[in-house]
């Protein structure tokens, strides 16, 4: 006789089905069936912040899922300025639902993650014709990002960017982190399904509310 008795049965598998489980009485369910292709589960993606890496994975009716396993980088939007730019992402900050998510720096919808704030500052300038969030740095530099704004501009121009002006000021939450040169930003995409990580800028109570749960969490 064979010693263990599940050694016959198919190498176990995740499986989305619920008749494994009991009732809400706690009575157990009698097994229908053995399991089926169209109750699997897969595992995981864990997407990591790296150089970009993408699986294809063949789904049900040939179609594909694109399992993010690596990225670096996504587009992301400024929601009171209309535009979105693509930014490196830097650094995962917060995850409402593990810790453990923010330990391994692991890329899941609605986790909030720092992002790299020069394409937004390089737009702000542009558009606005303002300085923003600059920081004291070296005449190179300063040449260089001056430059922008002390280029000669055409008469057009200036009276664009001067009807423009009244509407530069943004939330000062969010302008206090662009000298920082990092952005807090929300995931909106799912990097495991659909292999990209985009997501838009946090602003207004939603910004306030992230920065209040990280200083609660610095403190402990």
């Amino acid at each position: 006789t064979n010693a263990n008795p599940l050694s016959h049965r198919s190498k176990m598998g995740i499986s989305r089905d619920s008749w494994h489980k009991r009732r809400a009485t706690g009575g157990k369910k009698s097994l229908i069936r053995k399991k089926r292709k169209f109750e699997l589960g897969r595992p995981p993606a864990n997407t990591k912040i790296g150089q970009k890496r993408i699986h294809l994975v063949r789904t049900r009716g040939g179609n594909k899922k694109y399992r993010a396993l690596r990225l670096d980088s996504g587009n992301f939007s400024w929601g009171s300025e209309a535009t979105t730019r693509k930014c490196r992402i830097l650094d995962v900050v917060y995850n409402a639902s593990n810790n453990e998510l923010v330990r391994t720096k692991t890329l899941v919808k609605n986790c909030i993650v720092q992002v790299d704030c020069v394409p937004f500052r390089q737009w702000y300038e542009a558009h606005y014709g303002l300085p923003i969030g600059r920081k004291k740095s070296s005449k190179k530099e300063e040449s260089a990002e001056d430059d922008v704004l002390s280029k000669k501009k055409s008469n057009h121009l200036q009276r664009k960017l001067a009807a423009r002006k009244p509407t530069a000021k943004i939330d000062p939450h969010l302008e206090e982190q662009f000298p920082t040169g990092r952005l807090y930003a929300c995931v909106a995409s799912r990097p495991g399904q659909s292999g990209r990580c985009d997501g838009y800028l946090l602003e207004g109570k939603e910004l306030e509310f992230y920065v209040r749960k990280l200083k609660s969490k610095k403190g402990k």
